[in-house]
């Protein structure tokens, strides 16, 4: 059997299975995937989930390699809560266009501007923004985070104004936001829910806080993307329209396979505009190439390794009760 050296090259599928199986138990690694990876990806992961839920999983683990199929950012977490482990990106270009929007050295101006504001920062920014925040949290407990600040402090928001807002219309709490934006849920057009909702009356919307209000608007179901799955499982209905990256129909129709999902539309009425391009990036090749040589991997200095670890560690003190996760004796994946 030819071994590609490249990430660009290619096998037989149950080859490229096989040797990243073997590989997995060669480097002793877990591999994440993030819900929103291609379903070959999902499938073949230790853990899929949301991306906190990911880094805090492999945490737990006696993993040496953690292999990080999602996007940097997410990796950049890995790292931090992991900093003994080898944290592996199957393509180091796969980046998050919230994380673009908000450049550290611009980041740290905004914050000098308003002093007197305490920075609740969303989790989807690089660490070196991270480093610069008072409280991480993610769209699972930005409001549960939110409810316990004082009503008196002046608080601002990064880099989601769309999570930004939606917080703030429901707790009715004004915040400064910067003016960041989701290019995939920006996606969604209005016009073409509308019409899918009258060819599906019977179907609830479902939609993540990264959605513009226009989309939001018509949600039924507003959350995480793990809470949108929660909800479509527990839910009676037995047809969905999804506002959130298709990936995450996947799980949807492998845990509930009687039921019907679809995904919310772009402008042209198809939501394959939907997906995101950064996500795409990774590939079962490029998965394969990094397990063997270790490479990309991502590095986090010391010094800002434990800046952003303070806010990640604030947030996890305010958050409500967490999942257990897998014992750290053992390999628990």
């Amino acid at each position: 059997m030819t071994i590609p050296l490249t990430a660009n090259e290619t096998m037989p599928k149950a080859e490229l299975l096989a040797e990243i199986e073997r590989l997995r138990k060669e480097k002793n690694a877990v591999i994440l995937g993030h819900y929103y990876q291609d379903p070959e990806i999902q499938d073949l992961a230790d853990f899929v989930g949301d991306s906190l839920d990911l880094s805090r999983k492999a945490a737990a683990t006696d993993a040496d390699v953690i292999v990080f199929c999602g996007v940097r950012f997410m990796a950049e977490v890995a790292k931090i809560l992991s900093p003994e482990k080898t944290v592996v990106l199957p393509d180091m270009d796969a980046g998050c266009s919230l994380e673009d929007s908000c450049p550290p050295e611009e980041f740290k101006k905004f914050r000098e501007a308003h002093p007197e504001h305490l920075c609740l920062t969303y989790i989807n920014c690089s660490a070196d923004v991270k480093a610069l925040s008072d409280i991480i949290v993610t769209s699972s407990n930005a409001e549960y985070i939110l409810d316990q600040i004082p009503a008196d402090q002046k608080v601002m928001m990064a880099p989601d104004r769309h999570l930004g807002a939606y917080l703030s219309k429901k707790t009715g709490r004004e915040m400064v936001f910067w003016p960041g934006s989701c290019i995939v849920h920006e996606r969604f057009s209005e016009k073409e829910l509308i019409k899918l909702k009258a060819e599906h009356p019977d179907a609830p919307v479902t939609a993540h806080p990264e959605c513009p209000a226009h989309i939001l608007d018509h949600a039924d179901h507003v959350g995480s993307t793990s809470s949108i799955l929660k909800f479509v499982l527990d839910n009676p209905a037995e047809k969905f329209l999804v506002a959130t990256e298709p990936g995450i129909l996947h799980q949807m129709q492998k845990s509930a396979p009687h039921k019907t999902f679809i995904g919310a539309p772009g402008a042209d009425g198809n939501c394959n505009c939907n997906q995101c391009p950064y996500m795409a990036l990774n590939t079962l090749e490029k998965l394969y190439h990094c397990l063997n040589t270790l490479e990309p991997q991502i590095q986090v200095d010391e010094e800002t390794r434990k800046k952003a670890l303070a806010p990640l560690n604030k947030m996890l003190e305010m958050s409500p009760a967490q999942a257990p996760v897998p014992p750290k004796s053992g390999r628990a994946f």
